[in-house]
């Protein structure tokens, strides 16, 4: 009996370093290194989605770990733990690692609920509906430049070849005045208007005087709108929820907060 207890015994005894050995990676001048902080690295890298968990990034990661440590193991050698410079960016690393730790678990338990992603598109439809408009334009400060335009056109002038010479909007004169297709609720007042009048490739006859200059409008085409289905969109309208209800939240403690200090009119919570 006494044999076999201290066979036991022995038989533990030998198989404790390879258990403990079982938990590292590898031992680095005589310290482990142990497989959590790997798994704890790939976790992180796994998180946002942008990597899958593969043989090959286990290998990168403990590669890396194991590399660490040896730097690791020189920097503590060589005392920059110690350094002012190194204990000040472990407190700016701190305090960004609360303040998006507070952020996450605030969104964790502020989930958007699909009844509010449903909402915010009814919404969104709502104020896009009616038809859009595939137009081009031509845009002169003068009223007197558009008059000459409108009678080159006439004249059989193209309208294209006028608009990438002439035109002064940046955004559509490259493009021959294209404004791809487009709610009419995107545009000011007075452009819409006399936009809604046109048929199918007429031209504004008369200049339209807008707070940018005067237009001359073509109209190439038009449509219902078109809305794509709410399981399409959801994930973007969630996403654009949650940064609004993260927004609202770090807006609600900034303004609960009691301080002295005067924020300036750019100091928006981030």
């Amino acid at each position: 009996m006494k044999k076999n207890l201290l066979a036991a015994v022995a038989l533990s005894a030998a198989l404790l370093p390879l258990a403990a050995s079982a938990q590292n990676i590898a031992v680095v001048n005589g310290k482990p290194v142990p497989k959590a902080r790997a798994e704890l690295l790939i976790t992180q890298v796994t998180k946002s989605g942008q990597q899958q968990r593969t043989p090959e990034l286990e290998t990168q990661v403990k590669d890396e770990v194991v590399l660490r440590e040896i730097f690791i193991q020189e920097a503590e050698k060589r005392g920059v733990p110690a350094s002012a410079d190194y204990k000040a960016q472990m407190e700016l690393a701190r305090q960004s690692i609360l303040i998006r730790e507070l952020f996450a678990d605030y969104a964790k338990k502020n989930p958007v609920s699909d009844a509010e992603a449903q909402a915010e598109y009814d919404k969104f439809k709502a104020q896009n509906s009616g038809k859009e408009y595939r137009a081009r334009h031509i845009l002169v400060e003068k009223e007197d430049e558009a008059k000459a335009l409108i009678a080159q056109i006439k004249a059989g002038a193209k309208f294209e070849d006028l608009a990438t010479k002439n035109s002064k909007d940046p955004g559509s004169a490259a493009n021959g005045g294209d404004l791809d297709w487009a709610n009419g609720n995107s545009y000011v007042k007075e452009f819409t208007e006399a936009l809604a009048l046109l048929q199918k490739g007429e031209m504004t006859q008369t200049p339209v005087k807008s707070q940018f200059g005067f237009h001359i409008i073509r109209l190439d085409d038009s449509r219902e709108a078109q809305f794509p289905a709410f399981d399409d969109v959801k994930p973007q309208i969630i996403k654009r929820l949650d940064q609004q209800k993260l927004g609202a939240y770090q807006q609600e403690l900034k303004n609960k907060a009691k301080t002295d200090y005067k924020f300036s009119n750019a100091a928006a919570p981030n």
